[in-house]
């Protein structure tokens, strides 16, 4: 159970920003009909509720608040117009906007929270921000781009939940606001950020040519926004896995045996190669999937769908700090026989780097048909998918608001998809797989999954 302490509003200083509209591009509109992504970050902070309360709030909202200051829009909201020859914009008004900054008491067990076992998903809705209404106006619809939920584990630690609206920036900026955040907190109010930690706002930088925005704004604006958190209970558990980098230099090697020239070899494409095939195979076993596999289809097809960072691929290539959404996407496929099969492993990198090599590596490829991504989507979506959230480069564990950085962190955003893990580097260089399913099919997948690892098989995996 979790009990309201405090609920504030906090906005940048007052007199330290301007009135700001940024007209979404078409890697913010591709977003509009999006959940929220949903963040907690669990610090391991020991203290009692006055120091808590009288302390830890304080700083963390002073903060908050000088952090807003280099990132006004996300105190703002997205204006989704009725009118569809008018396109969707972020909008910041100084005095009227601002974040919501919720305060909570939880009696839950921290340190049961936090481990990486199997557990079930609906324990971490007490500590997850929601986002406000949206509001109406005669001629559009508000969306607000962000709020924040601070909960105490007398004794043991502190939970930080942050929600965000996706087409307000994709994981790279979020995750750069939150570094900001924990640097002026860390810094005792410090606004001086680091030269490339200044956001850049400025949307010219996104070309355009092919009007793309307006093609997917036609589309998006008959969707409706799915703003709200999955009903309660989910029906589901979730767990974290983990990949060392000795596990991902062995599943490498594993790979190099087989095929001693591989094109783009990263710790990604093995570690998700392995689990993907992990995951196909404890799926293989379940009645209500194998109710979908065509056994005497040859082209019976599996895929996994990945977001890529567009900020240095495409053609002009625009700064790491830019602020917004600059993603595409890679959609890998494979036969679904080849997949559950004993080169499954290997069947899976393979396919998973031909996106990477044939298109988001190639700056006159990297979105071609990006207007008609939802379709593509939808439809492999319709036969077996899984799809990743996060970032194999975001830093999370590098979160340090003044003691430590998290000793957990969790994505309940992934609890709304069907099938679907999240991503992010641990704090010893490694990879971190953040896991939602049913509790039946995670038992059968976390059999496959450890006795592939802990059994020495990576190599007989692939």
């Amino acid at each position: 159970m979790a009990t309201l302490l405090e609920n504030f509003h906090v906005a940048p200083p007052p007199g330290t920003t301007q009135h700001q509209i940024l007209p979404l591009t078409f890697f913010d509109i591709a977003w509009l009909p999006f959940h929220p992504i949903r963040r907690l970050l669990f610090y391991k902070l020991p203290c009692s509720k006055d120091h808590f309360i009288d302390t830890i709030v304080p700083k963390l909202r002073t903060s908050l608040s000088v952090a807003l200051k280099h990132y006004p829009p996300l105190a703002g909201k997205i204006l989704r117009p009725s009118e569809s020859d008018e396109k969707p914009v972020l909008r910041y008004v100084p005095e009227e906007d601002d974040v919501t900054f919720q305060v909570f008491e939880s009696d839950k067990d921290f340190d049961y929270l936090v481990g990486n076992f199997t557990k079930d998903s609906d324990l971490f809705y007490d500590f997850i921000p929601g986002m406000p209404p949206a509001k109406e106006e005669s001629d559009c619809k508000l969306f607000h781009s962000l709020a924040v939920r601070v909960t105490l584990f007398q004794g043991s630690g502190i939970c930080i939940g942050v929600s965000n609206h996706h087409s307000a920036g994709d994981a790279s900026s979020i995750v750069g606001f939150l570094k900001s955040w924990a640097f002026i907190c860390k810094n005792e109010g410090d606004d001086q950020l680091p030269e490339k930690a200044v956001p850049v706002f400025d949307r010219s930088l996104i070309k355009d040519s092919g009007d793309i925005a307006s093609i997917l704004w036609s589309k998006m604006n008959k969707l409706p926004s799915r703003f709200h958190g999955p009903e309660l209970p989910t029906g589901r558990v979730r767990a974290t896995y983990t990949f060392t980098q000795s596990d991902i230099k062995k599943l490498k090697e594993s790979i190099l045996e087989k095929k001693p020239v591989f094109p783009h070899l990263s710790s990604f494409v093995v570690s998700a190669a392995y689990f993907w095939s992990c995951l196909a195979k404890s799926l293989a076993q379940d009645e209500e999937i194998q109710a979908t596999i065509n056994n005497d289809d040859e082209e019976d097809t599996d895929f996994f769908l990945f977001a890529a960072d567009c900020r240095s691929r495409i053609d002009p290539p625009v700064p790491e700090n830019y602020f917004g959404n600059c993603l595409t996407y890679g959609l890998a496929k494979v036969p679904h026989l080849d997949l559950i099969g004993e080169q499954g492993f290997f069947a899976a990198a393979e396919a998973i780097t031909s996106p990477i090599e044939n298109k988001l590596n190639q700056k006159d490829k990297i979105l071609k048909g990006y207007e008609n991504a939802g379709a593509e989507i939808s439809k492999a979506a319709q036969r077996r998918m899984l799809s990743v959230a996060g970032s194999a480069r975001a830093d999370i564990y590098g979160l340090d608001f003044g003691w430590g950085g998290p000793v957990k962190c969790e994505s309940p955003s992934i609890d709304q998809d069907r099938y679907a893990f999240s991503i992010c580097r641990d704090s010893n260089g490694g990879l971190e797989f953040g896991v939602s399913l049913p509790a039946n099919k995670m038992a059968v997948f976390a059999v496959i999954f450890v006795a592939g690892r802990d059994g020495g098989v990576y190599a007989k995996n692939g």
